[in-house]
């Protein structure tokens, strides 16, 4: 067994832990403030970039695969014998004075004006995550001066699998940092509209679903009270038999517990119920305005593919350069345009199935005028010269404007 190491030695550990544990605090604050900034207020296009601008995601990605490869030494140091606070030291100080500095720098390289506010934002999302599971690392180097492996004391959730738990983590955070970083805006803007049109599929194929479904307010009629005399000879029935259950000992907690059950079935039973059904002879005219919203929806489907394709897989790279000062405001308005439309078309569904008609106009004209917008964002090419998607845009936009909707 090896003896223990000095108590000086792991006095000056634990102080440059705890120094080091302090500044990855204060960057993590520091991150999270540029996260929340506010998208709007996009830079001024006359702005001028720098004559060589620093490469943020190359700097983040470089900065995420050191960080990574000292994280896992860190971890094999930690959870072997012998314990050596030197060595640990040494990979903290390496870890402070190079890569975490590094990795905030990229956030900060990461201008609005250069990559747009989306760009920025979600980098610092991900680098703050990375300095968040950096700082659990730290946390778990031992302070009794025993690896991980021979401490008897420690517990399971603190002990070696404790220390490979939080490692593995790690690589996970350092690794959508560098996946990030190789999407670049072309993937990162692509793999975001993807997603937002997936939702928007998702509730065109719910309203697809609900327009289909029969409604049984004609079965209600039929039901009535027709059957009031055999409903009383049941109840009678039902109470005899509760009778017997209760004389063969159910308890006030297993009726309490029962209940309780029953209420949360009533309420999900509650929920699927609550769309009610366009009725049979559609007195509001629900059914038309369905049909029309089903294809113009499926049609801004398309939009979202159509834009990937189209316009984010010839992003360029970087996405501002003196030539193109307008693009990263371009780009800020185009996802928050398109960010926007699933929420709004959500709002539409649920008037819908409220089967109010009003809402259901006003919900309407939002979501195609917002739709329409997006366009607008997507007609012109990088250089804001007309294309072919151009000329698709243009019939998108009058099928769009088309009351009737598409036609078949």
């Amino acid at each position: 067994m090896a003896p223990p190491p000095p108590p000086d030695a792991l006095a000056s550990l634990d102080s440059l832990i705890q120094t080091a544990s302090a500044l990855l605090l204060q960057l993590q604050a520091a991150l999270v403030d540029v996260h929340r900034e506010a998208p709007e207020s996009p830079p001024l296009e006359s702005a001028a970039a720098p004559s060589s601008p620093l490469d943020a995601l190359a700097l983040a990605r470089d900065a995420a695969s050191l960080i990574r490869a000292h994280g896992t030494k860190l971890s094999l140091l930690i959870i072997n014998e012998p314990f050596t606070p030197s060595a640990i030291s040494s990979v903290v100080r390496d870890l402070q004075s190079g890569p975490v500095p590094a990795i905030v720098s990229a956030v900060q390289a990461c201008s609005s004006a250069q990559y747009g506010a989306t760009v920025r934002r979600e980098l610092a999302l991900q680098c703050r995550r990375v300095l968040a599971e950096l700082h659990e690392l730290l946390q778990n180097i031992p302070k009794d001066g025993k690896a991980l492996v021979g401490n008897k004391a420690s517990a399971s959730a603190s002990g070696k699998e404790g220390g490979i738990r939080v490692t593995a983590i790690l690589w996970s955070a350092c690794d959508d940092v560098i996946k990030l970083t190789k999407l670049g805006a072309a993937g990162l803007y692509a793999e975001k509209t993807r997603q937002w049109g997936d939702m928007l599929q998702d509730i065109l194929d719910e309203l697809k679903e609900w327009g289909e479904e029969e409604s049984d307010d004609d079965d209600d009629d039929e039901d009535g009270d027709d059957d009031g005399d055999d409903d009383e000879n049941d109840d009678k029935d039902d109470n005899e038999n509760d009778d017997k259950d209760d004389d063969d000992g159910v308890d006030d907690l297993t009726d309490q517990l029962g209940e309780a059950q029953i209420s949360t079935q009533d309420m999900i039973d509650d929920l699927i119920n609550s769309h009610h059904a366009i009725p049979r002879n559609d007195p509001h005219g629900i059914r038309p305005r369905l049909e029309s919203t089903l294809k113009r929806l499926r049609l801004v489907t398309l939009l979202y593919r159509a834009a990937r394709l189209r316009r984010f897989s010839k992003l360029p790279s970087p996405p501002s350069t003196v030539a193109q000062p307008a693009v990263p405001s371009r780009l800020d308005r185009l996802a928050q345009a398109l960010a926007k439309l699933p929420e709004r078309f959500e709002d539409l569904a649920g008037a819908f199935y409220d089967l109010q008609p009003a809402d259901i106009d006003a919900a309407v004209d939002q979501c195609f005028r917002d739709a329409l917008a997006a366009s607008d964002l997507l007609a012109k090419d990088w250089d804001g010269a007309d294309d072919d998607f151009t000329h698709w845009i243009h019939r998108f936009q009058a099928e769009i404007k088309s009351p009737d909707g598409p036609a078949r």
